[in-house]
């Protein structure tokens, strides 16, 4: 029995501490009911478990008021009523509302100043009370920025000036040397581009030291495909030097992308295959370099053979420069050859311009002559577009989250009779819309238009497939004027799986054959990440405004995006 007793005690005494441990409160009243209303309206604890707990309630009491102009407040000594019941009475003196911060000139402009206040004098500028602490941080920060991270700023001489406003002066300790960046470290990828740290992210030698933007700066290493920040930037401080420490790695850049297309001939109902090749190689030589690949054909008997290759940041300059050469070739009617060397210049990590030239040929193979439609002719296009590029790489499903081409193009055509002045327009942008972090809507829209007096059919635009207007053949469509809206509702089920609908529409003028059609292609798709790849299957059913929907006209795509 006594045993029993004895545990039933030990458990009381572990298990019931409300037995040995009385709670204390504590009330605060002010000099008036006023003041006590003011007080109580602070939603201070009032409960607490001893009197160490107490004390400290009335210093956090005392500094929130103080944070809302009661600078002046006392407290009195903490008296005990009763066992459990201890007060204080608080008096709350003046509330002060507006400070009068006067200021050296010579230190500090008013246009800093001014950003912070409303009210600013040759010799003082007007702060509410409340407004003092963000603004000291505000122009200790602007400080900082002109090389001087190790700027103090504070107020001395803090007097009333009357009942409800404070005079002080700004205090600006800025004893130390103005710092400038003499240093900068790579670790991790020692054959990062120096380059890019110099003209992309705008980081240089002798550039005036200010950290907070350094951060930012190199935040935008994020928007390259081939390099990425490991942990934010540090700095070595010595008595004469600044040393910018940078954490980089080199990531996997390559890309290989091909589609198998397949779908039913409406004229013989056999089932036909089409297909292409997209090799994108990027800083295989650590110059920040890309070299693209690209291989085309199609049930249509068209073959296409392109090649891209950027070399940026010539001779360490911000200008870079674009070359391309494409081929194109229509089974046994004509071929055209396209050459273009553009110019361009990184404003910064999303913007670009570029200018050039492209020039093209084009030779009619008909032996015959039978079509007057095709004939040869050469054409030089002078180019000035604009890029922008926003991407995000921590999403492997959809790494660009917005995109901006547009190209203006005007020259002439030549032909063995005629000579024509001509201009073209290109415009391909496309953005992801977050719903939330599982729904999301994309949307892309892209055209062309080449103004001319006259067309022929060889130098006409060409469009369709899986990268234009899903549910028709690639390229199997061909204008002077087209536009296309891509619109999908993504739904993602996991971080490498999501499925989505197709609901395409297009309009498209053919001058050659004086046709103008409106365009839809309705479907679905999904897009899984593999070891291999990102894989995409897509299934699209087209139709212009004039005919029925048909099941055969349906179109498969399958494409795979490795990086490597």
């Amino acid at each position: 029995m006594q045993k029993t007793l004895r545990i039933v005690l030990i458990i009381y005494i572990f298990f019931s501490q409300e037995g040995f441990c009385q709670n204390l409160i504590l009330n605060v009243n002010g000099q008036s009911e006023d003041e006590t209303v003011i007080i109580s309206n602070l939603r201070y604890q009032k409960t607490h478990k001893d009197f160490e707990s107490i004390r400290l309630e009335v210093d956090s009491i005392q500094n929130q008021l103080f944070k809302i102009g009661y600078i002046e407040n006392r407290a009195s000594k903490i008296t005990r009523i009763n066992d459990s019941t201890f007060v204080t009475k608080i008096n709350l003196k003046n509330r002060y509302d507006t400070t009068h911060i006067y200021y050296n000139n010579v230190q500090i402009e008013q246009v800093t100043l001014k950003a912070v206040s409303k009210e600013v004098n040759e010799d003082y500028f007007v702060l509410s009370f409340n407004e003092v602490a963000k603004a000291l941080r505000f122009i200790n920060s602007e400080i900082s920025k002109k090389g001087l991270p190790f700027s103090k700023v504070s107020l001395s001489s803090i007097t009333a000036k009357n009942a409800t406003t404070l005079k002080a002066n700004l205090f600006i300790d800025v004893s130390n040397n103005k710092r400038t960046i003499n240093n900068i470290v790579i670790r991790g990828y020692d054959k990062f581009p120096k380059s890019y740290i110099r003209h992309f992210l705008k980081i240089k030698p002798k550039q005036v030291f200010d950290l907070k933007a350094i951060k930012t700066k190199s935040e935008q290493l994020n928007n390259l495909n081939f390099a990425n920040e490991v942990r934010p930037p540090e700095v070595l401080f010595s008595k004469d030097s600044t040393t910018l420490y940078m954490y980089l790695e080199k990531s996997k850049s390559n890309n290989f992308d091909g589609f198998l297309g397949f779908g039913t001939n409406e004229d013989t109902n056999q089932l036909e295959f089409d297909g292409y090749l997209n090799l994108i190689l990027t800083n295989n030589l650590n110059f920040g370099e890309s070299f693209r690949l690209l291989y085309k054909s199609d049930e249509n008997d068209q073959k296409t053979f392109e090649t891209n290759a950027t070399l940026p940041y010539l001779f360490n300059t911000p200008i870079g420069i674009d070359l391309q050469l494409r081929i194109f070739k229509k089974d046994s009617s004509f071929t055209t050859v396209n050459q273009a060397l553009r110019l361009h210049y990184q404003i910064n990590s999303k913007h670009k311009i570029l200018s050039g030239i492209v020039s093209t040929e084009s030779n009619n193979l008909l032996n015959d002559n039978s079509s007057f439609a095709i004939s040869d002719y050469k054409t030089q296009h002078y180019t000035i577009a604009y890029q922008f590029l926003k991407r995000q790489s921590s999403i492997l499903l959809f790494p660009v989250k917005e995109s901006l081409y547009i190209e203006v193009g005007i020259g002439e055509r030549k032909t063995t009779t005629t000579k024509e002045n001509q201009s073209q327009y290109s415009l391909d942008a496309l953005k992801i819309f977050d719903l939330n972090k599982t729904n999301s809507i994309f949307i892309r829209a892209n055209g062309s238009h080449l103004n001319s007096k006259s067309y022929f059919e060889n130098e006409l635009l060409r469009f369709g497939g899986i990268n234009s207007i899903r549910g028709f053949e690639e390229n199997s469509l061909f204008a002077n004027l087209f536009g296309v809206l891509n619109t999908e509702y993504r739904y993602t089920l996991s971080n490498s799986l999501y499925i989505h609908s197709i609901i395409d529409a297009g309009y498209f003028e053919n001058e050659v054959l004086k046709t103008k059609e409106k365009l839809f292609g309705y479907g679905f798709g999904f897009g899984i990440l593999t070891k291999a790849g990102l894989l995409k299957f897509n299934y699209a059913n087209g139709k212009n405004e004039n005919t029925r929907f048909k099941l055969s006209n349906s179109k498969i795509h399958i494409s795979l995006t490795a990086n490597f």
